[in-house]
């Protein structure tokens, strides 16, 4: 008996997952493809959106893997629907960055028990990491790869109509591209944090309550 109603709970416990994951999926598709706007400071094949809430709620909630799901989903399914101006190099640099950010704040939070001081300490380091490790993987894969839609030195004339000083694309990279991705990071965990703060009750209840 017990191990029927323990396998109740756990096709339970599956199910209310699947579903949270493609709910939040599916808000991270919106926030991303359709409401996502320019940067003035910024080139313009970068954009800036909200869509990092949704992955990192999920992380936060059901665990890193959940977040990283989200973070796939959201851009296999924009790329779907509303097609890509980048090749799908755009949602290939939006699937690294989001797992760079998801996956260490979903893996702290998971092992320090979810308090609240250590969600927000878990959010910051995957913040930071997104935007330092972002460096890195835009230098040796996102760049390479976008070079096939756009030459390099188009790429480099872009930043340098903002800042003639930037004529190399680590200094692109450093000046540009790690604080606005530190910014969006920031940005995204000041967001979800209050969500997280508010449906914690909700989601333990759901989740960590029936993994015992």
């Amino acid at each position: 008996m017990n191990n029927t109603n323990t396998a109740k709970t756990r096709q339970t416990f599956d199910v209310r997952k699947l579903v949270f994951t493609a709910l939040l999926s599916a808000m991270a598709v919106v926030l991303m493809k359709f409401l996502a706007f320019k940067i003035p400071i910024m080139p313009g094949f970068i954009s800036f959106d909200f869509s990092d809430v949704p992955a990192l709620l999920a992380a936060l909630t059901m665990g890193p893997v959940s977040g990283v799901v989200v973070t796939l989903i959201k851009n296999l399914g924009g790329f779907l629907l509303a097609g890509s101006m980048t090749g799908g190099v755009g949602e290939v640099s939006n699937f690294i960055l989001g797992c760079l950010l998801v996956l260490p704040a979903g893996i702290i939070a998971n092992k320090t028990g979810h308090t609240l001081k250590h969600v927000v300490l878990a959010c910051l380091a995957g913040a930071v990491s997104m935007a330092a490790f972002g460096v890195v993987t835009n230098y040796f894969i996102v760049y390479p790869l976008y070079t096939a839609v756009m030459p390099m030195e188009a790429i480099l004339g872009m930043y340098k109509a903002i800042l003639p000083s930037a004529d190399s694309l680590i200094k692109c990279l450093l000046i540009f591209n790690m604080p606005f991705t530190f910014a969006k990071g920031l940005i995204a965990v000041l967001i979800c944090l209050p969500l997280y703060k508010r449906l914690r009750p909700v989601f333990n209840s759901s989740f960590r309550g029936a993994e015992k």
